[in-house]
């Protein structure tokens, strides 16, 4: 079952890209204050590059100056990927973190996977935006297909801080 609101953030880990390498992000961490987390199928994918990622980079600072305290993008790809597209499509310098959920277990965990098979896209995550108050889900929305960006993007879900 899919994660709903009113629910408590599962635990799991994420990696994050550090000095010295790959380092873990507990779940726990991103539940303290009010976060803004949405999720992409995959780094570099059409969809996720062009509009998803660019809608939260030009309303990061909508997002702050509206109380939240951090906006997190998850994306099932290694930390060295996420971190590379977080740069490349200047999540990094918006102040947004991409986190790796490498094996796919805390979107598993969220009850948010999906394949994608023809595409090459096996456990993957859904694609969606959600509104975190100190681990428990505010507002989720999730798009019906990969390729869609409307009810998950940053002006949608901005509307509902």
């Amino acid at each position: 079952m899919a994660i709903s609101k009113g629910d408590r953030l599962p635990d799991g880990k994420l990696l994050k890209l550090g000095a010295n390498g790959p380092e873990e992000v507990q779940a726990a961490d991103l539940a303290k204050g009010r976060v803004a987390i949405f999720a992409v199928p995959g780094a570099y994918t059409p969809t996720c590059t062009n509009q998803h990622m660019p809608s939260f980079v030009k309303n990061a600072a909508n997002f702050r100056e509206k109380g939240i305290d951090r906006i997190v993008c998850v994306t099932v790809n290694d930390p060295f990927v996420a971190a590379a597209w977080g740069k490349d499509t200047g999540a990094s310098d918006a102040g947004i973190e991409v986190l790796a959920d490498a094996d796919g277990s805390f979107t598993k965990a969220l009850g948010l996977s999906f394949d994608a098979a023809a595409a090459g896209l096996l456990g993957r995550s859904k694609r969606y935006a959600m509104l975190l108050s100190d681990g428990t889900v505010e507002r989720i929305e999730v798009e019906e297909a990969p390729g869609t960006c409307s009810v998950t993007s940053g002006e949608s879900l901005l509307e509902q801080v």
